[in-house]
């Protein structure tokens, strides 16, 4: 009778400690969901005139998407300027979401950094540990969050293998297709810096395999319900018949709006969709110390590419920018009419997001915003949209 009783006392301590411990959670998450409405809120009417003055010029000059700016933890410019889709003359809004083509690498690049702060990646391991028929053996964890792994670009080579053009393609299929067929590499593993969309299509490939769960799954459990990014998703077109975003891409010209294809299907490289305002709640994360420790962050900051006469660099799914004292991390994208721009200055904690869906060259026009926010003026060197260096 007193070991049923025991064994009832400790039932209900264990029942009321589960209890306790779910409120404490649920009132945490309460807790930054406030912190994060607060940070989010914007009176136009206290917009930056300079920076105002700036994108109206720049919207003018062809910038059709959305823009926010932020100093120190508070938004000082935020706007949305023309179309989301032309033919219906449905205009943008702040919470219109944007295909952010290779702006998804950072996210995919803290997923994948979680992970290995969890321990259950190393850097060192090896993608044939996950994929025994992986025909390229020697390329490191390391190697494809740095492009540095030599590998083939999947988006090039499937053209040729991919035979169903009205199916979407899926990470294993990608995969599947590399086993397959071997196509050549383009140089050793840890051989020297290559930008390449394979990397972090490889990677998400991985995240699936450890974790057990679909990519898109993950990411919002690990990255972007932590960090309060309730308007972004990884959206695959081997999942939907057409990814439902109400945002259609152009190119260049209204007259020719960029259809999806089964190449919208391979996700981590590019795929995630999200707004302005979650990618500044992404930074407000990372600064807080909700997605990373520190230390992980700022090995993922560190410089690993090959330029040696170049301020210009590439850490782990972040684009390096460091001129004396001033570091800043980045990553732009351009994918199916959609180019995206995402910027930390780490030392004045300044974040500039443009989204837009008119691929011309109007995010190569920045330097007068860089001024305004006494920034050192970013001119990074341009990739085509698959990610090449073009110049």
């Amino acid at each position: 009778m007193k070991f049923i009783l025991s064994y009832f006392l400790f039932s209900v301590l264990i029942c009321v400690s589960c209890a306790s411990s779910e409120e404490k959670q649920a009132q945490a998450e309460q807790q930054q969901a406030n912190l994060d409405s607060i940070a989010l809120v914007y009176d136009p009417a206290n917009a930056d005139p300079e920076i105002d003055q700036f994108m109206r010029n720049l919207h003018r000059k062809g910038f059709n998407g959305n823009v926010l700016v932020a100093k120190k933890g508070k938004i000082i410019y935020q706007n949305a300027f023309g179309w989301a889709n032309y033919l219906l003359k449905d205009s943008l809004n702040v919470n219109s979401k944007f295909e952010l083509a290779s702006v998804s690498k950072p996210l995919t690049g803290v997923g994948v950094m979680q992970l290995v702060e969890a321990g259950k990646l190393r850097l060192d391991q090896t993608v044939t540990e996950f994929f025994p028929e992986f025909p390229f053996p020697g390329v490191t964890i390391q190697q494809l969050l740095s492009h540095r792994s030599g590998l083939p670009n999947y988006v090039y080579f499937s053209e040729d293998h991919w035979k169903d053009r009205k199916k979407g393609m899926s990470n294993m299929d990608a995969m599947a297709l590399l086993a397959e067929h071997k196509p050549n590499r383009y140089g050793a593993p840890d051989g020297r810096f290559h930008y390449n969309n394979s990397n972090f299509m490889v990677l998400a490939s991985i995240v699936e395999k450890v974790t057990g769960q679909d990519f898109a799954v993950y990411m919002k459990e690990h990255v972007f319900k932590p960090a309060g990014m309730k308007n972004t998703a990884i959206l695959s077109r081997a999942v939907y018949e057409k990814i439902p975003t109400d945002v259609i891409g152009h190119d260049k010209t209204w007259r020719r709006s960029v259809v999806q294809n089964y190449l919208d299907g391979p996700v981590g490289d590019k795929g995630a969709y999200s707004t302005v305002q979650d990618l500044f709640l992404f930074d407000r994360a990372l600064r807080d110390g909700r997605l990373l420790k520190q230390e992980t962050q700022d090995s993922s900051y560190v410089a690993r590419s090959d330029a040696r006469r170049s301020l210009f660099s590439y850490g782990y799914g972040w684009r390096t920018f460091n001129p004396a004292d001033n570091p800043i991390v980045y990553h732009t994208g351009w994918w199916h009419g959609f180019k995206s721009l995402y910027v930390r200055d780490l030392k004045n904690d300044i974040t500039i997001v443009l989204l837009t869906n008119m691929a011309n060259g109007s995010l190569n026009q920045l330097d007068d915003l860089y001024k305004i926010l006494k920034m050192p003026i970013l001119r990074q060197n341009a990739y085509n949209s698959n990610g090449d260096l073009v110049n």
